[in-house]
């Protein structure tokens, strides 16, 4: 099951761009029984591994523009270490009960916005006017998403690149690819120091998700890629939607 898990989310982010840590936290805890906190750390890991596969041949490629990755750094590092405190006080303080309906939240209103943005006709006018000196202050409240629930750092930065620079479509998945890289791998060592992960889980994941990549990268030609996607942030809105359903079923009945 965790090979499987592994394979399917790594052939989504192939496929889409999206997916890594937005897909595998709710996985690991509907399907594993993961405790929220570790899922979260795992999954950042998780994703990190995989992008770690897609970054260099996006930089091969000259698909990242550092300026742009630089002010998206600005606000999100520091977002992605906050996230991470916010969920080591409730791992601490809150019940999980809590944890698991927030969690939930991030999911429904994350799919809400991706599947409002779908419906954007693509972009075919002339490109906007650079303002990627608002992005330092978009992207730290994304960094605390991601550091909170390791949801959201490829879909929502995609967005803000395409709203607020004249990036080219290679650029902007190439630039957000390197974002969410380093945003995971930031994250997930505050969250390994934190609260630790289970390497054994860990692997199988990574062993999957390799195999995962190979198979999208090779398909990916023949996949469309808008309905991959909206499909995908359905599925998200009712699994966010299952997460504060069964938690406020759970919290009636104490």
């Amino acid at each position: 099951m965790e090979y499987a898990i592994g394979f399917i989310i790594a052939v989504f982010i192939a496929l889409t761009g999206v997916g890594a840590g937005t897909i595998t936290t709710p996985l690991l805890i509907l399907f594993l029984g993961v405790p929220a906190p570790m899922a979260v750390a795992t999954g950042l890991m998780f994703s990190a591994a995989v992008k770690l596969v897609l970054v260099p041949s996006q930089i091969a490629r000259k698909q990242v523009s550092w300026r742009v990755l630089s002010l998206m750094l600005v606000g999100g590092l520091p977002g992605v270490l906050i996230g991470s405190l916010v969920l080591r006080h409730l791992d601490v303080h809150g019940p999980q009960l809590l944890l698991n309906g927030l969690l939930g939240g991030v999911l429904v209103l994350t799919a809400l916005w991706q599947i409002f943005f779908s419906f954007r006709p693509e972009r075919t006018e002339a490109p906007p006017k650079d303002r990627s000196r608002l992005l330092p202050f978009l992207m730290l409240p994304l960094g605390v998403e991601v550091g909170f629930s390791s949801a959201g750092a490829g879909a929502l930065g995609t967005a803000a690149l395409l709203s607020l620079t004249s990036l080219s479509p290679a650029q902007v998945v190439g630039t957000d690819i390197v974002f969410g890289f380093l945003l995971s791998l930031i994250g997930s060592g505050a969250h390994g120091f934190f609260h630790g992960t289970n390497s054994s889980l860990l692997r199988h994941l990574i062993l999957g998700g390799l195999a995962g990549v190979a198979l999208g990268t090779v398909t990916v030609r023949w996949i469309p890629k808008r309905p991959l996607r909206f499909a995908l942030w359905v599925w998200l809105l009712v699994v966010g939607s299952q997460f504060i359903y069964t938690n406020a079923f759970a919290a009636s009945h104490h």
